[in-house]
């Protein structure tokens, strides 16, 4: 026999164990272009942080129901609430009941699709899911509140700036719906945007306008379930921004011709676009400055988050040292030394072992 296979012998039969072929497989294993096969043959893993990664993401596993609504009913019901807070929650749930939906289809019919190695589908699989809890906490704050969901749809197809950030991301998904021969240069990186364009521009950076106005919100007692569920989706999103981020790096290193100076350029004038659709948005869901929240500070920090998010991936910022204007928004998003949230109960929500491991930084803020 070979050195380079293992014999097995068991009663009469024998088993012989190819290392070669094994290690070829190994070898084989790609972001994308790699051995193609309906085994998901996870071990040995090659992209071990993606594995890592998919542990914390499912130890932060939360279920909508279990987050009390009853004083976010009392004040949408009574007059403790402004109407301009009123108009940030409707925002809110408006665009991200359509905006969970587009990511999660993004993920599973665009990125999963077209990767190859079994570890990066398994962690796609479960952003994915996580795109879906985010959906259905949506149906809760909608049916506990008892707003009219056709309303929600109006806001989705009717309002301009909501329509036009939509587009903006639908137009460059669909055009890579299977089939793609990512042996050409213009796919490759047509699939690299798409990974930017939804893990940093529209998860990482336009979907932080409205998860700041609603924790400043829940900030001032306003909506605490509602500030909680949007605090715990915060949470998801930061893992979701860096596995977006890291699949990225793991593509350009893998396919080093990716990474032209025009084609990083061609990124941050995506990154200028998506902040100009997004500045629109927070106009429209802050059309008068009320309770302490103004248009202009959440344009600023959209300018602050997407300059981060730029220099995440190593492109240079849109803008010379913006600073943040919430930085107590650092403290309120970072959940993951919390332990009790719900009347001394202690959550279970985040397992011992994800308070080692969560992605989370400040540079997700």
């Amino acid at each position: 026999m070979s050195e380079h296979t293992t014999t097995v012998k068991l009663g009469d039969r024998t088993f012989v164990l190819d290392r070669d072929k094994a290690e070829a497989a190994f070898a084989a294993k790609k972001v994308i272009n790699g051995k193609d096969t309906m085994f998901f043959n996870i071990l040995p893993l090659k992209y071990q942080w993606a594995y890592d990664l998919y542990k914390t993401m499912k130890n932060n596993h939360w279920e909508p129901e279990d987050i009390p609504m009853q004083r976010d009913v009392e004040q949408w019901r009574g007059d403790e609430v402004s109407d301009v807070e009123k108009w940030i929650i409707k925002m809110g749930i408006g665009y991200f009941s359509a905006a969970e939906g587009i990511v999660g289809d993004n993920i599973l019919h665009v990125v999963r699709e077209l990767m190859t190695a079994p570890e990066l589908k398994l962690v796609l699989g479960r952003h994915a899911h996580e795109e879906n809890i985010h959906a259905d906490s949506l149906v809760y704050m909608i049916s506990s509140l008892g707003m009219n969901p056709h309303e929600c749809e109006a806001m989705f197809e009717d309002v301009p700036s909501i329509k036009a950030k939509n587009k903006f991301l639908v137009s460059n998904s669909r055009a890579l719906r299977r089939d793609v021969d990512l042996t050409l240069l213009e796919n490759k990186q047509a699939l690299a945007k798409n990974m930017f364009m939804f893990g940093q521009v529209m998860e990482g950076t336009q979907f932080y306008g409205l998860f700041g106005m609603i924790l400043s919100l829940y900030r001032q007692n306003k909506f605490p379930g509602i500030g909680q569920m949007f605090r715990y989706t915060l949470r998801d999103e930061s893992n979701h921004i860096d596995l977006l981020r890291q699949l990225l790096n793991e593509l350009v290193t893998e396919n080093s011709e990716i990474w032209t100076p025009e084609f990083q350029q061609e990124l941050r004038q995506t990154m200028a676009e998506g902040i100009r659709l997004e500045k629109e948005f927070i106009r429209d869901c802050l059309p008068v400055s009320a309770v302490g929240l103004s248009s202009e500070e959440f344009e600023q920090y959209i300018d602050y988050i997407g300059d981060r998010r730029l220099v995440n991936c190593r492109l240079e910022p849109l803008n010379d040292n913006v600073s943040n204007p919430f930085p107590w928004l650092a403290e309120m998003m970072d959940i993951k030394k919390e332990q009790n949230f719900f009347e001394g109960r202690v959550t279970e929500y985040q397992k011992a072992a994800a308070l080692e491991g969560s992605a989370y930084d400040d540079d997700d803020l």
